[in-house]
C-alpha cells in the first residue's frame, strides 16, 4: 500500500542548478523569515531548468551505461544468437530471442511486436545479416519509448512556483530519488539532503505535520494521496504541475498494477525507475511506457547524489544493446 504521497517545491538559481524544497504545512506563520528566496519568477527560469536536465542526459551516458550492466549482461546472448545467423535458421533464433527479452522483462505483448516485426522484414528480404537485425531490434524498441513516452522533460508550465508531486508504494525509491521524507524525524533526514545537495529547505513548522492538514487518520492511504492533491491545487492553482510515480526496478513487469492504480486515483504525468543498477530486468522500462502510455522522466542507477538521470531513450537502448 502507498505512503502518502511527498511534494516538492522546485526553484533555481545559477549555482546551484536546482532546489528540492518539502512543501510546508499549510497555515505556518506568515511573519516568520523564510529560509529560501524564490528565483523562479526571474525570465526563462524554466527554460534554463530544461535545458539543464536535457544537458546533463547527456553527459552522464556512461553512468546510464554502467547502471544497466545486469541487464546488458542478460542480453548480450543476442549478440551470440545473431553472430553466426543464416536464413534457416531464422524460426530458431527468433524462439530464442524471444526467451531472452521475457527473461529480461520486456513483457509478452512487447516481445511478440518486436520478434514478429523482425520475422516479417528477414522473410521480406529486408535484413540479410546479424547486424542489420541487431540495428532494427534497437530501432524498434527506440521507437516504442519515443512514439508513447516521448515527454520525457518536466512540464512545469509557465506559473511560480512548479510543484511536483511524488507518490509510490512502501520502499519504492523515493527517499533515495528526491532526498524527501515526510515521517516522523523527516526534517533530520532533508536537513542532510539539503546540505548534500546544496539546496535550501522549508519545513513544517510542527513536528509530525503531514503535506495535506486536516486529515481524518482512519482514511485510506490512496484517499490522501487525493487530499493531498487538492490541497496542493489550494494553495498554489494549477497545481501540481507534475505527479510522478516511483517505481522499484526490481520488481519488474510487476510495476504495472502499481503504476495503473496509481493512474487512476491521480493520474500520473511521469515514471521514475529505481534500483535498475541492481536489476536484470531493464526491459521493464519499455513495456510501462508501452501499456500506459506514460513517459519515464527519470532512472535510478545507484544511491549516489548523481545517480538519478534524466531518462534518455536513445542513451537506454544503446545501453541495454551494446
Amino acid at each position: 500500500m502507498a505512503t502518502p504521497a511527498h511534494l516538492s517545491l522546485l526553484f533555481s538559481k545559477p549555482s546551484p542548478p536546482h532546489r528540492v524544497l518539502a512543501f510546508p504545512k499549510t497555515g505556518s506563520n506568515p511573519h516568520k523569515k523564510a529560509r529560501f528566496k524564490c528565483l523562479a519568477s526571474q525570465s526563462g527560469f524554466f527554460t534554463r531548468l530544461g535545458r539543464l536536465i536535457k544537458e546533463k542526459a547527456k553527459s552522464d551516458v556512461e553512468k546510464i551505461f554502467s547502471g544497466f550492466s545486469k541487464t546488458r549482461d542478460n542480453l548480450a546472448v543476442i549478440d551470440e544468437l545473431l553472430l553466426y545467423w543464416n536464413l534457416a535458421e531464422t524460426d530458431r533464433v527468433l524462439d530464442e530471442l524471444e526467451e531472452v527479452l521475457l527473461v529480461s522483462d520486456f513483457g509478452p505483448r512487447i516481445t511478440i511486436k518486436i520478434v514478429e516485426s523482425l520475422r516479417e522484414d528477414i522473410l521480406a528480404g529486408k535484413l540479410k545479416s546479424g547486424s542489420e537485425i541487431k540495428d532494427t531490434l534497437k530501432r524498434i524498441v527506440l521507437d516504442l519509448l519515443i512514439k508513447k513516452g516521448n515527454k520525457v522533460d518536466l512540464q512545469l508550465g509557465f506559473r511560480k512556483p512548479a510543484v511536483v508531486m511524488i507518490v509510490g508504494v512502501n520502499g519504492g525509491g523515493k527517499t533515495t530519488s528526491l532526498g524527501d521524507t515526510f515521517r516522523a524525524a523527516a526534517s533530520d533526514q532533508l536537513e542532510i539532503w539539503a546540505e548534500r545537495t546544496g539546496c535550501d529547505i522549508v519545513v513544517a513548522e510542527k513536528e509530525k505535520a503531514k503535506a495535506s492538514s486536516g486529515l481524518h487518520t482512519n482514511y485510506s492511504l490512496m484517499e490522501e494521496l487525493i487530499a493531498c492533491k487538492k490541497a496542493v491545487g489550494k494553495v498554489v492553482p494549477g497545481a501540481p504541475n507534475e505527479i510522478l510515480l516511483v517505481l522499484d526496478g526490481n520488481t519488474g513487469l510487476n510495476m504495472l498494477p502499481q503504476a495503473r492504480e496509481f493512474n487512476e486515483v491521480v493520474g500520473i504525468t511521469g515514471l521514475i525507475l529505481t534500483k535498475l543498477d541492481g536489476s536484470a530486468r531493464g526491459g521493464c522500462v519499455v513495456s510501462v511506457v508501452d501499456e500506459l502510455g506514460i513517459p519515464v522522466k527519470f532512472v535510478g542507477v545507484g544511491e549516489g547524489v548523481e545517480d538519478l538521470q534524466p531518462f534518455d531513450a536513445e542513451a537506454f537502448v544503446n545501453a541495454v544493446f551494446s
